[in-house]
């Protein structure tokens, strides 16, 4: 196992859908994803860091992937796909694994934000280059193979305050489709009532 140390290169790997679902079925809450990327930049040196999205027809998300940005995040934008019968789907898994692999050589870390299981045999893969890989995510929506063999798991349960955007702050929400953001507002526009 490499050992986590300051001097490292990271790349992060942020499987949006898994984890807004998880924390909406969890806590009825959203994901801070500021805060995931800063603890899984961990004061080392960040590579790339790259988030996995979906598109609908409307776009609505449209703010909530320039937010991801202004964070310094890559988005990969997938659209939405409707099949006959009304089934969607709007996999990464496949987009990730490449997007790992390929950027692999340039970084010691990779983070993977994700407990999808689909993903053990990436960091399989992963260790065997020689690479440290973390994995960050809610321990009770996890994969247990993944969370085993990763050489660190973050339980984002472990710490639902930093991780997850609470209505007790002073926050305003951004409802975008099936994907909702909550940012501080600095300077709250209240409406006349006059």
């Amino acid at each position: 196992m490499i050992i986590k140390h300051l001097g490292q290169r990271v790349g992060v790997f942020i499987d949006i859908q898994n984890l807004y679902h998880s924390a909406k079925n969890l806590y009825q809450s959203r994901v801070n994803f500021e805060e995931v990327l800063k603890f899984a930049i961990g004061g080392r040196s960040l590579i790339r860091a790259f988030a996995y999205v979906v598109r609908t027809k409307t776009g609505e998300e449209r703010p909530f992937f320039d937010a991801l940005v202004s964070l310094g995040i890559e988005t990969r934008i997938r659209d939405l796909q409707e099949f006959f019968g009304g089934q969607k789907k709007a996999d990464w898994d496949v987009g990730i694994v490449i997007d790992a692999i390929r950027i692999a050589p340039s970084v010691d870390t990779i983070v993977l934000a994700s407990g999808d299981g689909d993903f053990i045999s990436l960091v399989e893969y992963l260790k065997n280059q020689g690479k440290r890989v973390e994995v960050i995510a809610f321990d009770r929506s996890a994969s247990k193979g993944l969370k085993e063999i990763a050489d660190e798991f973050i339980d984002m349960e472990k710490n639902t305050d930093k991780y997850l955007l609470h209505a007790k702050r002073n926050l305003f929400n951004l409802k975008i489709g099936k994907i909702n953001i909550r940012k501080t507002d600095p300077k709250p526009k209240w409406k006349n009532s006059n």
